[in-house]
């Protein structure tokens, strides 16, 4: 079977049948229908994964930059060339809108080009010493063998956001895709990289049941780093169980992100703002914004307007060019999320519009009379549903958005960028935006969250930083003295 049907494991440059009796089934979130059955990984394949990317390690990371900078340009071309059916697998496997597929798709390339500046910016230091004829020098070099484990909301970029600069500083990569995209984050990337003429080993995927191989994925000898995209609950335990093994992580994990919208703002940017940090890819985005905080003397018109805005987009098949609102990922995130939001409704909220779902389709769906405390204010909603909270001033808007033990992005809408800057400051949150919505992401800017939105930083110098490890050398210039 040809391996571009996504069926198959690729360990050490070749693509085989997993070993597992189990399966992981790839099913198209709009129409329900299955995509393909991959026979699952065991910690079998998971070792002889392991094993290959350490292998490669060892000679991969002896390779030049100009060798490794090659191989990232050629990965461009590839990718680029393949555009179509990049976009055509975002759209199936996880339920991503045209625009959704093209915006992930730019973030890709922009995170492969950035990556691939790497390899020329491994650079070391030579410090001073107060040992006469002592110098110290700073040696930076790669960590060995990375483990990646993919999510499936903005699965290309979000896997390729590690696996490239991890690669880029001359380490190996073993990924574990997310079951709901296991192409798009995991079998479909190594297949653009082995066209791109990566060497055998550096790039291994294995995809399997979180039950069969999550844990051993992660406390593997071999893995130095783990890079996990995800919810915080997740994150949590792969952090509980890398710390058990001294192991570093880079964790991104949940958000529950706030728009203020201060009495002096301009109501209409902030509407068109809002309803593209809050529905694009059906709110499936950990940047989403899930509150809106709006001051009271301008909430009213925002209501309005907003509700008018949200009604016009069009719902339904992702593959239609002008669809804005797609599938949920699948059933259980559409009940979730209705649980959420009639227990909100139950304490006092009030669906302005939408609230209603078709198969994995969920309206687009407004709530006003919101308060923190309500389940669709205080759970990442990860879905079509914006809650709408009214605030008597900028000092109640601020304690409301820090009200949450998520703390990734943010938004602060005023005419005054001097006064939201001073907001912005107050907010307890990795990312925030002035006069923009909170889904923002540039491959040479850090990304990353406060509390239990993570650890770490990703892309740029944030980035290089996390995937090597520095050592000091010191080194005598003839001999010391010493006092015994």
């Amino acid at each position: 079977m040809s391996p571009k049907t996504f069926t198959k494991q690729f360990i050490n440059g070749r693509w085989k049948n997993g070993s597992s009796d189990k399966f992981v089934e790839n099913i198209n979130p709009y129409t329900e229908q299955s995509i393909a059955s991959i026979p699952s990984a065991n910690e079998e394949d998971l070792n002889e994964a392991y094993e290959a990317a350490y292998q490669a390690q060892k000679y991969w990371m002896n390779t030049t930059p100009r060798e490794k900078r090659g191989y990232f340009d050629r990965l461009l071309e590839v990718v680029q060339d393949r555009k179509g059916e990049i976009v055509d697998w975002l759209v199936k496997e996880s339920g991503s809108t045209m625009v959704k597929a093209e915006v992930e798709f730019q973030a890709t390339v922009g995170i492969i080009r950035e990556s691939a500046t790497f390899p020329n910016r491994m650079a070391g230091q030579i410090l001073p010493s107060n040992t006469p004829g002592k110098e110290n020098r700073i040696y930076r070099s790669p960590k060995g063998v990375i483990g990646v484990i993919g999510p499936w909301n903005f699965p290309l970029h979000l896997a390729v956001r590690s696996i490239a600069p991890a690669l880029a500083t001359g380490n190996t990569v073993v990924v574990k895709p997310a079951s709901d995209a296991p192409a798009t984050s995991g079998l479909l990337i190594a297949d653009l990289f082995e066209e791109a003429g990566f060497p055998e080993g550096v790039i291994n995927v294995v995809v399997g049941r979180g039950s069969e191989i999550g844990d051993a994925f992660v406390t593997h000898p071999y893995a130095k780093l783990i890079s996990f995209t995800g919810s915080t609950e997740v994150g949590s335990h792969i952090g509980e169980l890398a710390g058990k093994h001294i192991k570093d992580t880079a964790l991104e994990l949940g958000g529950n992100n706030a728009m203020i919208i201060l009495e002096d703002a301009d109501i209409d940017r902030a509407v068109q703002a809002a309803t593209f940090g809050k529905f694009l890819h059906q709110g499936q985005i950990c940047m989403s914004l899930n509150r809106i905080i709006v001051h009271e003397r301008v909430h009213d018109e925002f209501v309005e307007k907003f509700k008018q805005k949200v009604e016009s987009l069009k719902v339904g098949d992702p593959g239609e060019k002008d669809t804005v609102v797609g599938p949920l990922i699948n059933r259980d995130a559409v009940e979730r999320i209705q649980k959420d939001m009639n227990a909100s409704v139950e304490q006092g909220a009030e669906i302005l519009t939408g609230g209603k779902a078709e198969g994995n389709v969920f309206h687009p769906t407004i709530l006003t009379g919101v308060t923190n405390d309500m389940p669709i204010a205080q759970n990442e909603v990860f879905g079509a549903v914006g809650a709408v909270i009214k605030a008597s001033s900028e000092e109640e808007a601020i304690e409301i958005a820090n009200g949450s033990p998520y703390g990734l992005s943010g938004s602060v809408f005023t005419t005054d960028i001097h006064r939201g800057v001073e907001v912005a400051k107050q907010i307890e949150t990795g990312m925030i935006h002035i006069n923009d919505q909170s889904v923002n992401d540039e491959a040479h800017v850090a990304f990353g969250g406060e509390k239990e939105s993570g650890l770490g930083r990703f892309n740029g110098e944030w980035a290089l930083d996390k995937f090597t490890t520095v050592k000091w050398i010191g080194v005598m210039n003839g001999y010391r003295e010493y006092p015994f």
